[in-house]
């Protein structure tokens, strides 16, 4: 019998169009345009030694130029984890696939589609398809809870990912740089006195998303209480100097009942501040960094600590870092899900990665059945 899949990208799956509904209330009357989804998947994720395959947008420099800007980078960001996740699924005997289709966003090379109904919420969707479906892999950011939110509307053996309480955790940046710093962990808490420049950002935001660097810690408290007064969850943290890094992560349960973490591939992020401050996601090399760097068995020491350290990472997570001159791998924060690295990784492993995801949840359902 096949196994029917459920891919949900949220950009890509109708999120498009909640986010587009958000930019405009953010920008008011300054934005008077419509946001239209681009036509081609311009990520800039390449394996370390390619050539990058498109850059995206640059910021605008009015509210409405930057929102819109924002958006067409993470659409074409989720298209790209969309299509790989569906180029590996596709692949392999036995699998039933289905994506969550936007509308307005090209379509998947490969399987069937669910639509949103007139007026129902992503969320809705995912509520109500999901129980047609052996397996529900979403990708969707923490912000406003979204990630969590949609988590518990599948029922945890049709679930693709971590569990609730590890994503709960994640989705503030606070909340985890305060877990990590306490479990021996190095954060931008341990250079807060050394720290020349400050960052201020949503305290539950995805990407580069209203992540502003600032001169002084004045200014960025500023910042963060303007935001504040809006409603805005804002977190304000000392700014890390170093090479930007990430890795990408696959997580199992080991035989003790802990966390097994391998650690796929680490990955060089591009990251500009321009000169107002701005921080602009440019995209990702990954395996940017082998077993021969000296920095390697580090950076995978951190892995498994972070793995340790919260309880219910599970499958493909990515954790965002700087390799600081003192203190090393410094960590940033803890993606709960799929990240733009998966792009591009199953072929440059020679592995077939949402295979082995599927292979984990069959294997634990199975488990848990038993039990």
């Amino acid at each position: 019998m096949a196994q029917r899949l459920l891919v949900c990208e949220y950009v890509s799956g109708g999120g498009w169009v909640e986010a587009a509904r958000h930019a405009r209330a953010q920008a008011g009357s300054a934005f008077a345009g419509t946001i239209t989804a681009p036509t081609g998947s311009a990520i800039g994720v390449r394996a370390s030694t390619g050539a990058a395959k498109g850059a995206p947008p640059g910021a605008g420099s009015t509210i409405a130029a930057t929102a819109q800007s924002d958006d067409h980078d993470l659409l074409a960001q989720g298209l790209a984890m969309r299509d790989a996740i569906v180029a590996d699924a596709a692949a392999l005997p036995g699998i039933e696939l289905a994506c969550v289709q936007g509308p307005g966003v090209p379509r998947a090379a490969a399987g069937g589609s669910v639509e949103l109904r007139p007026g129902e919420s992503l969320l809705d969707l995912v509520r109500r398809e999901a129980l047609h479906f052996d397996r529900v892999w979403v990708v969707a950011p923490e912000t406003d809870g979204c990630l969590l939110a949609l988590a518990q509307a599948v029922d945890a053996g049709r679930w693709m990912g971590c569990r609730p309480a590890a994503i709960r955790l994640c989705s503030s940046k606070r909340a985890t740089l305060a877990h990590l710093t306490a479990r021996g962990i190095a954060t931008p808490l341990a250079i807060d006195e050394d720290a020349a420049r400050w960052v201020v950002k949503p305290d539950d935001g995805a990407g580069s998303v209203e992540t502003q660097v600032h001169g002084t810690r004045e200014a960025a408290a500023v910042d963060v209480a303007a935001r504040m007064s809006q409603g805005r969850a804002a977190t304000l943290e000392p700014w890390v100097e170093g090479e930007a890094l990430s890795l990408s992560l696959f997580l199992r349960k080991d035989a003790g009942e802990g966390c097994a973490a391998e650690l796929l591939s680490v990955n060089r992020q591009h990251i500009t501040v321009g000169s107002s401050g701005t921080l602009a996601y440019r995209g990702v090399d990954i395996l940017a960094i082998g077993p021969a760097d000296t920095r390697h068995a580090a950076l995978r020491d951190t892995a498994a600590a972070v793995a340790r350290a919260v309880p219910g990472l599970r499958g493909f997570v990515g954790i965002d870092l700087v390799w600081h001159e003192r203190c090393g791998p410094v960590v940033i924060e803890i993606n709960p899900r799929l990240t733009c690295a998966y792009a591009g990784l199953s072929s440059a492993l020679g592995r077939n990665l949402a295979g082995e995801m599927l292979a984990l949840h069959d294997h634990e359902a199975r488990a848990h059945a038993r039990a």
